[in-house]
């Protein structure tokens, strides 16, 4: 695995087992890492970890609804070029001045091997994935403007994202490492508070989590919060002081858990919660 040892999480990222295996073994293929999972369960942290552990450089592309693949590549300023030669510039001589080189080139030829994390990608255009096909199968790609080939002398680990926002092409997939992020469930979870609030009273975490996985139970809820979303909560609850009674006496008839805006992020959960309060009220 070149200079790359085995990941098995860091100081600051719980990984499962299953998680470590999935990094491990797409560095040892040298395929693309493609992470799904719910939004919050840190899948963008998770390439920032990698990065930390194996002591790469991060290379980070960051991919919008309007990014195109060859964006990732090179970008050609023809008007830029236009204008100076206009204004008499020297610099219209060498075309070179006028190509911004993208996130796949930067990694190509980064003087160390890194990690390169294409975060998002199915928020692009769904052509997107088979645009980049062929770069990422080869690891290179030619310039037309300067007659060239950028070719990685070494394959980068490459981590990319997805929310599942969009079905990503079957030839796309074929040539990933895939691997599923779940759900924490108590046991991880406790260890990810654990390393997020070192010594926080265990009492007040175990109601927090009862609270927190009942919300994300109740049938018809729009977006379910995220593990972001408890540790912005528990913050929350330790900086008021919470009372730990008021989220162990949890009245049935006051349904929205305190400071709920942490955990319900639209109004129809929120009007959710207040007709499970009203009905609850209603029944007794």
């Amino acid at each position: 695995m070149s200079k790359f040892g085995r990941f098995s999480g860091t100081d600051n990222y719980v990984a499962t087992d299953d998680l470590k295996v999935a990094v491990n073994a797409a560095a040892t293929l040298r395929r693309p890492l493609l992470v799904k999972g719910e939004p919050g369960t840190g899948k963008t942290v998770l390439a920032q970890e990698i990065a930390k552990a194996m002591d790469a450089p991060l290379i980070e592309w960051n991919i919008k609804s309007t990014t195109k693949a060859h964006q990732g590549l090179y970008e050609y300023d023809a008007v830029a070029r236009l204008r100076d030669s206009q204004l008499g510039d020297e610099r219209v001589h060498d075309i070179k001045n006028y190509i911004k080189k993208g996130k796949l080139w930067e990694a190509f030829t980064a003087p160390e091997l890194p990690i390169l994390l294409i975060d998002e990608i199915d928020k692009a255009d769904i052509e997107f994935p088979n645009d980049l096909l062929q770069e990422l199968d080869r690891m290179e790609f030619y310039v037309y403007e300067t007659h060239e080939t950028i070719k990685a002398a070494e394959r980068p680990i490459v981590i990319i994202t997805s929310n599942n926002e969009k079905e990503l092409p079957d030839a796309f997939l074929r040539r990933c490492f895939f691997h599923y992020i779940k759900f924490p469930d108590r046991g991880t979870m406790q260890a990810i508070i654990d390393v997020h609030f070192p010594g926080i009273q265990k009492i007040l975490v175990s109601k927090a989590m009862d609270i927190f996985y009942e919300v994300r139970d109740v049938p018809g809820l729009k977006k379910k919060p995220s593990t972001s979303e408890l540790l912005d909560w528990l913050k929350l609850l330790l900086a008021e002081d919470m009372p730990l009674d008021v989220l162990q006496n949890k009245d049935p008839t006051k349904a929205i858990p305190p400071l709920h805006g942490a955990l319900l992020k639209n109004e129809q959960d929120v009007m959710l919660f207040e007709r499970l309060a009203f009905m609850a009220r209603r029944n007794g």
